[in-house]
């Protein structure tokens, strides 16, 4: 029986510490989330939505000095300083795990500006957060609708009511420039951008 709340709570913690998987509310959207750095469970969520073996997930961070767990230098991320917290996922270069990276030389991250979830993650770590749902299909919107989908599969749903939002706008950078890749709910503003 999956555990259903409104909160980032204990019990949340807890499952994901010991390697659960679940869906948490993030300031976008509902996403599909696992500790970043536990292999067992990234491989559980890949599973889940039955996501090609070459797509990286977008992970989540508390503040630039985390960017050092996932072999990340900060200084690459200097650019998002104005976008983060936000809905703003960029691709840096990385020499994470295989288990993350997949096979490229990079990850997406992003700096979520939603309090609770910000406080979730400085206490656990890295969470990976990917759309809630099967590869090629349009993301949940609401707890019920992942009930319907994914049921006792996860261990964990964190409601926050219907999330009727566009996703992280996804970048990478090109001459010190962030260049959009998917289109979200962040507007990139190439006039206020250096390196």
């Amino acid at each position: 029986m999956s555990y259903v709340t409104d909160s980032f709570d204990d019990e949340v913690t807890r499952l994901l510490m010991r390697g659960g998987v679940g869906l948490l509310p993030t300031d976008t959207i509902y996403g599909l989330s696992c500790r970043a750095m536990d292999a067992a469970a990234v491989g559980k969520i890949h599973k889940l939505k039955n996501r090609s073996a070459h797509k990286p997930f977008i992970i989540l961070i508390s503040d630039i000095k985390m960017l050092d767990l996932l072999s990340i230098s900060p200084e690459q991320a200097k650019i998002t300083e104005q976008y983060w917290p936000g809905p703003l996922s960029v691709i840096l270069s990385s020499q994470a795990p295989d288990f993350l990276t997949l096979g490229t030389t990079s990850l997406a991250v992003r700096m979520p500006g939603s309090p609770d979830l910000t406080e979730l993650i400085s206490s656990i770590g890295p969470i990976i957060s990917t759309s809630a749902n099967l590869e090629g299909q349009q993301p949940v919107q609401s707890v019920p609708a992942a009930q319907k989908l994914f049921g006792d599969k996860l261990d964990f749903y964190v409601s926050a009511g219907n999330l009727d939002n566009p996703p992280s706008t996804l970048a990478e950078i090109k001459d010190g420039k962030l260049e959009v890749v998917r289109q979200g709910a962040a507007k990139i503003d190439k006039d206020k951008e250096e390196l």
